[in-house]
């Protein structure tokens, strides 16, 4: 089946482009992590999101979501079962590259970045305050977190779902929608490569092995967590290639009337 890119997805499409050139420069620069750090934040949020709707899915306990300064995170939830735990242990990597091609979708569709931005701020500030601050707290006994972490959680949650809020207030549609797309690729290219780093860890090259959703995942089903890491690449793989087309590809000549920028 041939596919071609939609006249009037190229605007979006050049703009997509010029946000994955800048993720990538920004990697080889010396210190631009620290100017991407808030995105890097961001990510982990979205991850660890995905964690929390699939143990809210899958009617499990959640008592807490933390995010910590190295850009690594955790929920700690109570499936009840071991389907759940599967569920649950997937969402992570597969619920940020999932959360990329939406965004992409959504870009396409002509939906106001500002609204998809002001939402985006309003699903990080509520995984904050509900996951992040009140169910540690009223569970602190049993969330395993430490006061520095609640309040590191706390305040970086805050932090991102108010700088959304900004750009989604004042900042120009243009600027609006490249910072979208910008999202965009850092969550399916981070999701990527974090899934390339847990890969390594688990491969049976490994000097060590360390906790992590694939740990979990083969101690749920006794599948070695190698086979749980390749299987979320591909499903992650399968997401961008999807996001990809809704975002710049037509397998139809029918051009769309909607206008990449409009506010």
């Amino acid at each position: 089946m041939k596919f071609n890119v939609a006249p009037d997805a190229r605007p979006q499409l050049k703009t997509l482009l010029i946000a994955t050139v800048l993720s990538i420069v920004l990697w080889f620069i010396p210190f631009a992590e620290y100017l991407i750090y808030p995105i890097r934040l961001f990510v982990t949020f979205i991850h660890e999101g995905g964690h929390v709707l699939a143990s809210l899915i899958t009617n499990s306990a959640i008592f807490s979501l933390t995010v910590a300064p190295d850009g690594s995170g955790a929920v700690l939830a109570a499936p009840e079962t071991t389907v759940a735990s599967l569920i649950i242990s997937s969402a992570g990597y597969i619920g940020a590259s999932a959360f990329g091609a939406m965004l992409l979708i959504l870009i396409r569709r002509a939906v106001q970045a500002r609204i998809v931005l002001a939402a985006t701020a309003g699903f990080i500030a509520l995984m904050t305050l509900i996951f992040g601050f009140a169910l540690p707290m009223w569970n602190f006994s049993r969330a395993e977190v430490s006061i520095f972490a609640v309040a590191f959680t706390v305040i970086s949650g805050l932090a991102i779902s108010g700088g959304l809020a900004a750009v989604a207030r004042f900042a120009t549609a243009r600027v609006a929608s490249f910072f979208l797309s910008f999202l965009a690729v850092q969550c399916l290219l981070n999701a990527l490569f974090d899934l390339k780093t847990v890969f390594f860890m688990h491969s049976p090259f490994a000097a060590s092995h360390v906790h992590s959703d694939a740990a979990n995942m083969a101690q749920a089903t006794g599948i070695p967590s190698i086979f749980w890491v390749v299987a979320w690449i591909g499903i992650s793989l399968v997401l961008v290639s999807i996001g990809l087309r809704f975002y710049a590809v037509n397998k139809e000549r029918k051009i769309q009337q909607d206008l990449p920028f409009e506010d």
